[in-house]
């Protein structure tokens, strides 16, 4: 199921999204996931799929690749779709127990799981499409505005880069920790829930050594290369938009536009 992690990983190919300037992309992605919470009916999400697709797309990146990441939020998925589910008031279709499926939920909880759904999606898209690099220099010149309230904005980016590169390191990590684990007779796939829990207590501590290690090198390498944060600093590839970047501010723009526009009159 680690392995199934997608966000934080970058997928190299050659397409106009991969071209794209970082913050462009960042701007874009923070658009789509408003959007979700703007539509409140099936035509918004009728929009935001079409949106999506054409992202996905555009993109070139294997579908198969993008949704193989959902496998990690299934439970939350389901925990999220079931309280929906069977915890809305509303007009009674079927009751069972204590539980009750009501029109209302039927609708909060689907609405609920393709909004999860395509926030990972979503979400995935940026990180395979940007490298750790172009996310932390798009993240520093577009949040620039904030130094001028004494907030690290360099810092700040340089740590959201550095915990969304780890995800697919410490995703490749654990799953070495557990194929030796299992090697020595560990058995993570039988038994009821506390028994799952407790079998990953012998994966949980080297992973964390690990992890520690792993940070240490970084923070050693980092002071063996002067490195004093973002004050003086220049780029070797300094961030400047294009055509393209320009073109995709007004689709984003537009896609709100219609948005709001099918939540108000539709």
């Amino acid at each position: 199921m680690f392995r199934e992690i997608t966000l934080g990983q970058y997928y190299p190919v050659d397409s106009v999204v991969h071209r794209l300037d970082p913050r462009t992309k960042l701007f874009g992605t923070m658009v789509f996931i408003a959007s979700l919470f703007i539509a409140d009916n099936i035509w918004g999400y009728v929009i935001a799929t079409a949106v999506l697709a054409a992202a996905i797309k555009i993109t070139k990146v294997p579908f198969r690749f993008i949704v193989r990441g959902l496998k990690a939020i299934m439970i939350l998925l389901v925990i999220s779709v079931s309280f929906n589910l069977f915890l809305t008031d509303g007009h009674v279709l079927a009751r069972l127990w204590i539980f009750k499926i009501t029109t209302e939920g039927l609708r909060l909880a689907f609405f609920m799981g393709v909004r999860l759904v395509y926030l990972v999606i979503g979400s995935s898209l940026m990180t395979l499409t940007t490298t750790p690099n172009q996310l932390t220099d798009g993240l520093e010149k577009g949040l620039g505005f904030l130094n001028r309230v004494n907030v690290p904005v360099h810092e700040v980016s340089m740590m959201m880069s550095i915990a969304l590169r780890f995800i697919p390191i410490l995703v490749e990590e654990t799953d070495k920790i557990m194929k030796a684990q299992m090697a020595r007779g560990a058995d993570f796939d039988t038994g009821n829930l506390i028994q799952k829990a407790k079998a990953m207590v012998p994966l949980l501590v080297p992973l964390f050594i690990s992890a520690f290690r792993r940070a240490t090198d970084l923070a050693m390498a980092m002071e063996a290369r002067c490195y004093r944060g973002g004050e003086g600093r220049t780029k070797m590839k300094p961030l400047k938009y294009g055509q393209a970047d320009h073109d995709a501010y007004m689709i984003f723009a537009l896609y709100l536009v219609v948005m709001i526009a099918a939540r108000v009159y539709l």
